[in-house]
């Protein structure tokens, strides 16, 4: 790694930057989900899951786009590498599929899923 971009002081620092803009995102993005679970009367514990698993595609979407700015779009698999490379510090939570859209779509699709099918269940339809 010669360049500045390429320095691991420049890779720590996006990733405290992604760590550290997570929790704000996850409130931002959850509260829809949150909101629709108290609509439909699902309780409140249901919400705070299912707002985690609504949410974190965006949150992952940003990311991955905050990399890119960063780094430029050629270089952002060096610092995916790197964080495959030092899982137990910067890298926790990071497999390569969360950079893949069919897995933050599933995410959105499983938590649509989670909310119709505990709707279901609370209505007694199934069960």
């Amino acid at each position: 790694m010669t360049s500045r971009e390429h320095a691991e002081s420049n890779y720590r620092r996006i990733s405290l930057i992604n760590w550290f803009i997570t929790v704000p995102l996850l409130i931002l993005f959850g509260w829809p989900y949150a909101y629709l679970v108290t609509f439909v009367g699902l309780p409140r514990w249901f919400a705070y899951g299912g707002g985690f698993v609504f949410a974190l595609p965006m949150i992952m979407t940003l990311m991955h786009g905050h990399v890119t700015m960063a780094l430029g779009y050629a270089q952002r698999d060096y610092y995916y590498k790197w964080l495959l490379k030092n899982r137990r510090t910067h890298g926790l939570f990071f497999h390569p599929a969360f950079v893949s859209t069919r897995f933050r779509l599933g995410l959105i699709y499983a938590s649509g899923a989670l909310l119709v099918g505990a709707w279901v269940v609370k209505k007694g339809f199934i069960g």
